[in-house]
């Protein structure tokens, strides 16, 4: 019976140091992509720049609205509300910049539009 009871405990153990390299590798990995997304200088820019959510709405009438909807609410893509609450800034710009969620066009704005399409976004 003991002989069991130290075989369950020496899996026990390993199964924890298993868990833990996983968990911290998960933890580098984050850190990693978090520093990926700061060294790009342009979203770099953009996040230090405060944005305007009134020139945002104007950006997005002009660039979105046509898939999006005049309200975010959805047409041929998909409705915006509460996107800022599911994607993270990084991954809205990116998601703007890089084209890569056909049919959506690349759309590179300026640093500045940037931001305001983010304000905007994070106000819907």
């Amino acid at each position: 019976m003991e002989n069991h009871l130290l075989k369950n405990e020496g899996l026990i153990q390993r199964i924890a140091l298993v868990v833990l390299a996983i968990l911290i590798s998960i933890g580098l990995i984050l850190l990693g992509v978090h520093r990926l997304q700061l060294s790009d200088p342009y979203i770099r820019t953009v996040l230090s720049l405060q944005g305007d959510a009134v020139q945002g709405h104007a950006i997005f009438q002009m660039n979105c609205a046509g898939c999006h909807g005049l309200e975010a609410d959805g047409r041929v893509g998909p409705s915006l509300r509460k996107v800022a609450d599911r994607k993270s800034k990084f991954h809205l710009i990116h998601q703007v910049i890089s084209g890569q969620t056909p049919p959506m066009p690349q759309f590179q704005p300026t640093p500045q539009e940037m931001a305001d399409l983010l304000s905007y976004l994070e106000s819907l």
